[in-house]
């Protein structure tokens, strides 16, 4: 997962880490080969989550001998399943957590469907009709976070902040040809 292949957002780079007290993602790559570039208001979504993960977050891996952090993650969708390369500042792999995305078909599917809608309302509908649809919008992307929140929890600390992003990159990493 190098090279040009991965879509790379990091924090500035800083001499003192203290400010990040062991729970913080200081850099996120995503795997490129694991989606397509789509329309620009999913993409706006992509940098928004990629941004808002490195400016507040809450991860910290679990375990006897886990890495306190900060730490560098790589994101990737390999066979059905999430692939979350966790490394420290220096890039030495710590943990490499898997998660099966089959219990997220359904959500997944269903924030899809009313994301396109919501995109296609923006244009035509009536801010009240627009609202009815972010808010279903939200629900299931809320669903989805809790779904993810939860089937990490054996193995990371986050919050629920954190999820709802890793949600938001989780469905970007699903759409793929």
């Amino acid at each position: 997962m190098g090279g040009a292949t991965n879509s790379r957002l990091s924090l500035p780079p800083m001499s003192d880490t203290s400010n990040f007290p062991g729970k913080s993602i200081l850099r996120i790559e995503l795997d490129e080969r694991s989606f397509l570039r789509r329309r620009p208001e999913v993409e706006h979504e992509r940098e928004v989550a990629l941004f808002d993960l490195l400016e507040e977050n809450t991860f910290c891996l679990k375990g006897e001998g886990a890495c306190a952090g900060p730490y560098h993650l790589r994101l990737a969708l390999r066979d059905d399943r999430l692939i979350i390369d966790v490394r420290d500042t220096t890039d030495a792999p710590q943990k490499e957590l898997t998660l099966p995305t089959r219990p997220f078909r359904a959500v997944i599917k269903d924030y899809f469907l009313v994301c396109e809608n919501y995109f296609d309302a923006i244009k035509t509908s009536s801010p009240s009709q627009i609202e009815a649809i972010d808010m279903g919008r939200r629900a299931l992307h809320n669903e989805g976070a809790l779904m993810l929140e939860e089937r990490l929890r054996d193995h990371v600390d986050l919050d629920y902040n954190t999820s709802r992003r890793f949600f938001t990159l989780l469905c970007i990493l699903h759409m793929r040809g």
